[in-house]
């Protein structure tokens, strides 16, 4: 655990800054076995030290299917990073529920880091709950963040804000390119109304040389969003494109079949319109479509081991947010492996470094532990995730690969991979 003097500088700060404990607080416990529960600060009763971090995510909400997600990526990341072990010690990941809100999440990691005294946080899916966690909680004290999901171009402006998953400007200008190739010189914009809306439409706007026809946003949650439909198709663009959720999302495609406004071969989407959408609309109503999200490298050897062991688990092919939220446990792991002591100054200081081209390329924990164990030095490690290669620069962003599907069949099909 971090040092009294750090866990001092905490209170104190979050103190200083109004914070305050809701009572009620929705949330997981932390995953450490029963059989081996803290004795000690940081000491299990079998004599190790467990190193506990925490994560914020959409256990509940309109985000819940990506927590969902997560929380089997970071169960499979756990595995491999306690099958060898941490320091002298394991891994512990504290859970706290952001019931995909803003609001909610500010309250979830005032917890892991107010009473849970944790010195990393992974957290969160939505940006606007990943920004209000790092400007409410996170900023100016010695935490480090690590999100795992959020893509708005809008968290660059915060380089302690660290993401595994590439930002939405790379994503937008793939769905630009991808418009405009498909011959597409007018596009209505159908957006959410957020910073993950804002950020990806603002960008995709930027780089998109044709005509935007309509561009509204939308909030979330609304009886109908026939408005909307009926408005994109009165701009009489060429394209459609649809920047929202998935429920928001399945309901538009909903209406626009009701009304017998569908031409989905022109329809377009952000990486939050893919997942459980097809099973709430009529078969075939959305063949045609195209969805640009953040990708892993599916040709890659360690990406398709990932996926075997994944399917095997949970019965099903992981998304891109399963790998990413893996890569968010392991680069947390080999922070805390690399660094001096386990705090948030010190593991601030090294967690970029562990996956820096610089170093000596290497696929799993248990290779880059032992790089780390022999004497190397942080700068010596290049860890490659099963979501690719992370290369945190100094805006705390990933490298981008991004994945276009297509739907055939009322199935989304992999069709093209591409790096922004």
């Amino acid at each position: 655990m971090a040092t009294d003097s750090h866990s001092q500088h905490r209170r104190r700060f979050l103190q200083a800054t109004g914070v305050t404990l809701l009572a009620g607080l929705a949330g997981c416990s932390g995953d450490g076995d029963d059989a081996d529960q803290t004795t000690d600060a940081g000491t299990t009763a079998s004599g190790g030290t467990k190193y506990s971090i925490g994560m914020a995510d959409a256990l509940t909400g309109s985000l819940s299917a990506f927590g969902e997600r997560n929380q089997r990526g970071k169960e499979m990341a756990l595995e491999d990073v306690n099958d060898v072990g941490v320091k002298d010690g394991t891994l512990d990941i504290i859970v706290e529920d952001t019931q995909s809100e803003s609001q909610q999440g500010v309250s979830a990691a005032q917890k892991l880091i107010n009473q849970n005294e944790v010195p990393l946080m992974i957290g969160a899916v939505g940006s606007g709950v990943s920004t209000a966690i790092h400007t409410s909680v996170i900023q100016d004290s010695d935490v480090v963040q690590i999100s795992q999901n959020s893509t708005s171009p809008e968290l660059t402006k915060y380089p302690d804000l660290l993401r595994i998953c590439p930002g939405g400007v790379g994503q937008a200008k793939v769905i630009a390119e991808t418009i405009a190739e498909d011959g597409h010189d007018s596009v209505a914009i159908a957006w959410v109304n957020n910073d993950y809306g804002q950020g990806i439409t603002d960008s995709f706007t930027e780089q998109f040389d044709g005509e935007i026809a309509y561009n509204n946003p939308h909030d979330q949650g609304q009886s109908s969003y026939s408005n909307v439909i009926t408005s994109m198709n009165d701009s009489g663009a060429d394209a459609w494109l649809f920047v929202t959720y998935q429920s928001e999302f399945a309901q538009m495609a909903q209406e626009a079949y009701d009304l017998g406004v569908v031409d989905a071969e022109n329809w377009y989407g952000g990486d939050s319109v893919r997942g459980e959408v097809l099973e709430q609309v009529p078969e075939g109503t959305i063949n045609g479509m195209k969805a640009v999200e953040p990708s892993a490298p599916i040709t890659e050897d360690n990406y398709k081991e990932f996926a075997s062991r994944f399917e095997d688990e949970y019965g099903d092919q992981p998304t891109s947010w399963a790998t990413y939220t893996y890569d968010a446990v392991v680069t947390a792991a080999l922070a805390i492996e690399a660094a001096d002591e386990f705090t948030g100054t010190a593991l601030s200081e090294v967690v970029r470094d562990v996956t820096r081209p610089e170093g000596e390329k290497v696929t799993s924990y248990s290779d880059a532990k032992a790089i780390l164990e022999d004497g190397g030095s942080p700068s010596d490690v290049d860890y490659q995730g099963v979501s690719g290669p992370i290369d945190l620069d100094e805006n705390g962003d990933p490298r981008p690969f991004l994945q276009v599907f297509t739907v055939e069949d009322h199935e989304f099909v992999r069709s093209t991979l591409k790096k922004a």
